[in-house]
Parts: C-alpha cells; structure tokens; sequence
C-alpha cells in the first residue's frame, strides 16, 4: 500500500509537470464551469415564478409530478452533456501531448466535436443513473442516501476510464464502459490510489486556505474589513485555482494510465520505470 502511495504521489508530480507545458488546459474546466452555470441559469430563470424552480435550485427537492420529474432529467442530461463535452476536449488535449504533440484549445474542441454522438450518449446514460442514484437518495433520508453514496461510488469507479475511450477509440457508451472495466481491471490498484493521491495532495494544500478564510472572517468581526475581505478572497480564488489544475492533472493521470493499459506505451514525460513498475498485471 506504501509503495502505491508513493507511486501516486510521483504519478501525480508528473502529471503537474505535463500540465506545466499546456497551460492552455485549465481553459476546459473554466469553460466547463461556466457552460455548467448557464445551464442552471437557463432552466431556473425561465422557471423562477413556477413552483418547478425549486426541482433545479434545490437538489434534495423531491419531485412531485411527471413534469418535475421531466425538467429534472433534462436538467441533468444537459448538464452532464457540458461537463463530458469540456473533459473529452481535455482528455483530447492530454493524450495529444502525452503523444509528443503540441494541442491547442482548438484540437481539444475539434476532438469533442467529432464525438458528439458519444458524448450525447454517454451523457444520456449518466443522467440515467444520476436520475436513478437521486429517486433511491429521496426515498429514505438515511438508508437512501447511503445506498446512493454506495452506488455512486461504484459508478465512478466502474466509469474511470470512459473519457479517453470516448475519445480515442470511439466506442459506443455500453461498449466504452465495459472497456473500462477491463483497463480498471488490469490498473485497479494503481489507478483508484493514485486518484486518491490527488484527492490527499488537494485536502492538504486546502487546509491552510481555510484557515486563511476563517481568519478573515475573523479579522472583519474585530472591525479590520479591508484586511480581512482582503484574505477571504485570496482564500476562494487559491480554492478556484486548486480545482482547476486539480481537474487538468486527474485528466491527464487517467489519460496516461489509459495508454499504457490499453496501447502498452509509456509517455515520454513519465518515467519508465516507474509506471512499469506500478502497473504490473494484476
């Protein structure tokens, strides 16, 4: 376990290092961030005097007739269609570079445009079972949301791989996740760790920027407005950077592991050694 760990830990380093020669690649979840919140704007504006707003705006809302149920699943489809669409333009991009290329934002949007039958598809199937995942989390407060924690988190393991075979294979969604279950199959150690790796490396550099904002929160209480406004906007704009380079360096671990899972080729960026060491078959 200690030495996935580590393995994680310098996956993740150069991941960082790749991201380093694109930074171009933070542009997709900062789109993606923002195509995500006029989604919510157009389906609340249009709703806002409506007693449907409430099934967009609140997520624990449980819907109470057919409509709802109709408004929510398309709200979901859409949002999930934006959020795939910008990471198969990011995966694009990563696979690109780890391929000796040099992407630019365009190829990204070029690869995802050349795929949107997947990526209506796979975006089609995962509002399917998000609209599922919330049905099971409404019926009980407790043991619904257990189960639905439990699912989802089969889900997205079972889902890993799905992007870059979205895009560099183009498979249909049934056909991509059963081909991630077999890539997971052979990396199941290395890739849910090293996962895990960016998830610890992110809690930890989070930890002082909380504090940071606590402590403006603090400082404007004692009357200090200017310094302490002043620490909790450095704190939410450290958060919004964090999640981004975050987002592109996940893209690229998945991205790297998928080559050498499902081509046997090892980027040049990455050590050798390494990742032959790390992926052994299971």
């Amino acid at each position: 376990m200690f030495s996935r760990i580590s393995n994680g830990w310098a996956l993740t380093k150069q991941s960082f290092r790749v991201l380093m020669l694109d930074k171009e690649l933070l542009l997709f979840p900062i789109m993606s961030g923002i195509s995500c919140l006029l989604v919510l704007a157009s389906f609340a504006l249009p709703l806002w005097n409506s007693k449907y707003a409430s099934v967009v705006m609140n997520d624990q809302q449980v819907p109470q007739d057919p409509i709802a149920y109709i408004i929510l699943f398309a709200f979901y489809f859409v949002n999930f269609f934006v959020i795939i669409f910008f990471n198969s333009a990011l995966m694009a991009c990563a696979i690109i570079r780890l391929k000796g290329g040099n992407p630019t934002v365009t190829d990204g949007f070029r690869a995802a445009m050349n795929r949107l039958p997947q990526i209506a598809g796979w975006a089609l199937v995962s509002a399917t079972v998000g609209f599922i995942l919330k049905m099971i989390e409404s019926r009980s407060e407790k043991i619904g949301q257990l189960v639905a924690g439990l699912l989802g988190m089969a889900w997205s393991i079972t889902t890993y791989f799905v992007i870059p075979v979205l895009v560099v294979e183009q498979k249909s969604p049934i056909e991509a996740m059963k081909r991630s279950v077999g890539i997971l199959r052979k990396t199941w150690g290395e890739s849910l760790v090293a996962n895990f790796g960016i998830g610890l490396i992110v809690f930890l550099i989070m930890i002082p920027v909380f504090i940071m904002i606590v402590a403006g929160g603090f400082i404007i209480a004692s009357g200090n407005v200017i310094l302490g406004g002043a620490l909790i906007v450095v704190g939410f704009i450290s958060i919004l950077l964090v999640s981004l380079v975050s987002t592109a360096i996940h893209s690229i671990l998945i991205a790297t592991i998928y080559l050498y899972a499902a081509e046997d080729e090892v980027p040049d960026q990455f050590d050798r050694s390494l990742i032959e060491h790390a992926f052994v078959t299971k």
